[in-house]
């Protein structure tokens, strides 16, 4: 009997197991530069794309966008009716009458029961007002996304787009928005699960913004989720997710690519790639 007893909890703890197991909850996350300048400074039709961009963030469980400058507007009238979207910082109009916002827009899509607290950054520094990719005329920055499980375990989320061009001065400022990022989230996350993701204008084949990249994932104990991974060729390598465990709460990686079905019969709905990774945790 004693055999038997042992032999049925032995069943029963492998149940529990597996039950636990099957109680993970799968995260997909989409990380997307949408292409949202001024209709004056491009020449594809935003008007357009941006309600069918927010169709496409009904996909995904978080959605973490940037450059949704001047088309937030259509952007929601895409998103599924219960779709939660925050914006980041919109700027002064009275200080900087030209200037745009810092583009940021994060969309979820999740459980009812989870909790998301967003706190919006701008960066204390900045490269080119009339050069230098003109990043001055936006308040750029990053968004702080702390989520909740109803088990009260948390994880945090940022979302980003740094300074763009290739001038000393404008890597200089790259490398300030880093520790910026740094001495922001460091504290915050020193036990807690962390993704960094969003369009860091660090490109994969100039050695100096990869060795500031490297330099951002040892600081911050980060691990690159598309390594190993190509990426269309079509595109520069500017965009990143990057993650890191927690104490109480890991990321399993299930996929990581490219969502190559953002395109309609004019074209690709921006000129960066859609980054997805599908996660349980």
């Amino acid at each position: 009997m004693k055999h038997k007893a042992l032999f049925l909890s032995t069943i029963i703890l492998s149940m529990n197991l597996f039950s636990l197991e099957q109680q993970r909850e799968k995260l997909t996350i989409l990380v997307y530069n949408t292409h949202g300048l001024p209709e004056i400074f491009i020449s594809d039709n935003p008007k357009k794309r941006f309600p069918v961009i927010g169709k496409k963030t009904q996909e995904f469980n978080i959605s973490l966008l940037q450059e949704d400058y001047s088309h937030h507007e259509e952007l929601l009238s895409g998103l599924a009716e219960n779709s939660l979207a925050i914006r980041g910082r919109l700027g002064g109009r009275l200080t900087c009458p030209f200037c745009t916002g810092s583009g940021l827009t994060s969309v979820f899509n999740l459980p009812k029961n989870w909790t998301v607290e967003v706190e919006n950054k701008t960066y204390d520094t900045c490269s080119g007002w009339l050069r230098g990719a003109n990043d001055c005329f936006a308040y750029k920055g990053f968004q702080i996304i702390e989520i909740t499980l109803p088990s009260n375990k948390r994880f945090f989320i940022v979302n980003t787009h740094m300074d763009a061009g290739k001038r000393d001065s404008d890597r200089a400022s790259r490398q300030r928005q880093l520790e910026h990022i740094i001495s922001t989230i460091k504290p915050k996350t020193a036990t807690e699960a962390l993704i960094v993701a969003g369009d860091l204008n660090l490109n994969s084949k100039n050695p100096d913004d990869v060795k500031l990249l490297e330099n951002f994932k040892n600081a911050l104990s980060l691990t690159d989720s598309f390594t190993g991974h190509k990426i269309t060729n079509t595109w520069a390598i500017l965009d990143y997710i990057l993650y890191k465990q927690g104490e109480e709460l890991e990321f399993k990686i299930i996929s990581v690519g490219e969502d190559e079905s953002f395109v309609t019969e004019e074209g690709p709905l921006s000129d960066h790639p859609a980054l997805v990774i599908e996660v349980s945790i």
